[in-house]
């Protein structure tokens, strides 16, 4: 019985080397082109956020924002005074003010009830008459190193310091933290080592339904439940209404369902054949949990506790519904550290809370209160940037790769 020769090509006569070449396929080119213009649309939009952050920013600290005073010329001045009176109301002028009138820039020198004593032409400008009734303007400089120094945050009178705001963001998000962290990963531990396939496959999207519910309704859940609790635990007259606490716990309820699913997933992904190897070895369901996935699972762990904390950073509508409608200024040496600095239990205003607060009023363009939003806005993208950096570099050292 003849049989077949193995070495036969499988090339015959009949098939040309011409018929197996590649040919273009119309469908996959318009998909790849279609996943590239994704790609760079996803790149090109990062770019003009970071740019416009960036150029507002720019104005923000290198521009003279000049605002109104709402204080008017009492008493028309003639191009030689240099005595000028002003009418009562509007905000409080101070020595060494710049102010400006038209197009004329002048110094304040000295005050003495409503008569400024200034300096006309200042910056080069020219003195030049003023009828009375026109309504001063006053220069508010921003500094860079006064910025991120200094302890106020009230850019009507001209105090930029960041550190009321910036204070409140963090201690919010270590409050969430320090929720989220204990609770999701012990969720995610039992999901992936203790629970059977079916519970897992129940349970898990029960969970994650937590993610899907509106920030505004964990604002108010913050405000109406967490708030009295707190207040009926340490005291009304030690808890106030609105405080970071309160915001903090909930906002760590939220980003619970995130830490618990990506680092459920982390830990699921480990091979089997290390638990084998530990069961093995004598060790517990317990200690393999700990000692041999929960390690090998820390890149996976690692990210999710970044994603978890961006978010908790970011947060917005638990913030500015329960932390607080107002910076919490302070003077370091004058007010208490733990008292008022870095007590949870008194409202404050973080980062976030702040630019919707004061983009909801009634802005007006290229205003100091408007370019301060994109000011923070920046500070939040560098504090969030470093933090994935730090992150990647993390995973990158302790990546574990199977095959």
């Amino acid at each position: 019985m003849a049989t077949q020769n193995p070495a036969t090509p499988l090339l015959t006569p009949d098939v040309a080397s011409s018929d197996l070449r590649k040919r273009p396929r119309l469908a996959e080119s318009l998909i790849k082109g279609f996943l590239f213009l994704c790609g760079i649309l996803s790149i090109f939009t990062t770019i003009a956020i970071v740019y416009i952050l960036l150029e507002e920013s720019v104005a923000f600290f290198s521009r003279t924002q000049w605002e109104t005073t709402n204080r008017p010329l009492a008493t028309a001045v003639a191009p030689a005074d240099e005595i000028i009176m002003v009418g009562a109301s509007g905000a409080v002028l101070r020595v060494d003010d710049v102010i400006r009138l038209n197009d004329e820039i002048l110094l304040v020198e000295a005050i003495d009830g409503v008569a400024l004593t200034v300096q006309r032409g200042y910056r080069d400008t020219i003195p030049v008459a003023h009828t009375a009734n026109l309504v001063i303007q006053r220069a508010n400089d921003v500094d860079l190193i006064k910025t991120i120094t200094t302890t106020k945050w009230i850019p009507q009178l001209g105090y930029f310091g960041i550190w009321p705001l910036l204070l409140a963001t963090l201690m919010t998000s270590v409050i969430a933290m320090i929720v989220a962290l204990p609770l999701g990963l012990a969720t995610a531990v039992y999901l992936s080592e203790y629970a059977s396939e079916r519970f897992r496959s129940i349970l898990k999207p029960i969970l994650e339904v937590l993610a899907g519910i509106p920030t505004v309704v964990y604002g108010y859940f913050a405000l109406i439940f967490m708030t009295p609790l707190l207040r009926s635990i340490f005291g009304e007259g030690r808890v106030e209404i609105f405080n970071t606490a309160s915001a903090g716990i909930v906002v760590g309820i939220l980003i619970i369902p995130l830490i618990s699913s990506m680092s459920e997933d982390a830990l699921h992904a480990v091979p089997n054949s290390l638990r084998q190897a530990a069961y093995g070895l004598g060790a517990t369901r317990l200690e393999t949990s700990l000692r041999v996935v929960l390690p090998s699972a820390l890149s996976g762990i690692t990210a999710a506790v970044v994603v978890a904390i961006s978010r908790a950073i970011g947060e917005t509508m638990v913030v500015a519904i329960a932390a607080g409608a107002g910076p919490k200024n302070f003077e370091l040496g004058k007010d208490s550290l733990f008292g008022h600095v870095l007590n949870p239990f008194v409202a404050a205003e973080t980062m976030t809370g702040h630019i919707v607060r004061i983009s909801g009023g009634d802005l007006s363009y290229d205003s100091i209160d408007y370019n301060s939003l994109f000011a923070i806005g920046l500070m939040l993208f560098v504090m969030t940037f470093l933090l994935n950096v730090v992150a990647r570099r993390f995973v990158e050292r302790y990546r574990e790769v199977y095959e």
